[in-house]
């Protein structure tokens, strides 16, 4: 299969793809040792398999359809413990800049002019709890549903990717 191309597999073709490129377009994604909540409980994002029940906010739970890994260049943000909320996330967090938080707290209103915002991570810079770090290569994840969810990772609330 080449990059660009879908393909539905069936459970016994399962398989996750090795990385094998670096990427700098669209930085989006969850990194190497995020926990997604699960209806086996908080899982590595590098441990969840196809088929994977993931707790979400929209739906309750959804399947997991696919997972598509790619190391990419960029200049990722960090978010520190508790700055979106509690346990918002549960522990410092590194996200692609381009990755989609989920807020729905004073910031959304105050930043964004409505009760809730999905945005990218880079929006939320603020230099102190959110902040940007020095450019590095990383492995991030992209989980793919049957549609986009808002699923659960390190407590806080990312939409998944929108195919």
């Amino acid at each position: 299969m080449h990059l660009g191309q879908n393909k539905d597999f069936t459970d016994a073709e399962a398989v996750q793809a090795p990385v094998t490129s670096i990427v700098t377009a669209n930085a989006s994604g969850l990194t190497t040792g995020t926990t997604v909540m699960t209806m086996a409980g908080e899982t590595p994002v590098e441990d969840l398999e196809i088929g994977d029940r993931v707790i979400t906010r929209d739906a309750g739970m959804a399947v997991l359809r696919d997972i598509r890994s790619k190391k990419v260049k960029v200049t990722p943000i960090c978010i520190k413990a508790g700055s979106l909320g509690h346990t918002r996330p549960q522990h410092d967090m590194v996200l692609g800049p381009d990755t989609l938080v989920h807020i729905r707290d004073w910031r959304a209103k105050a930043l964004f002019g409505a009760d809730v915002a999905t945005v990218k991570a880079k929006r939320l810079l603020d230099g102190e709890f959110v902040s940007q770090q020095d450019e590095a290569t990383m492995t991030v994840y992209d989980l793919i549903f049957d549609r986009q969810h808002i699923i659960y990772a390190d407590g806080l609330e990312i939409a998944s990717t929108n195919i």
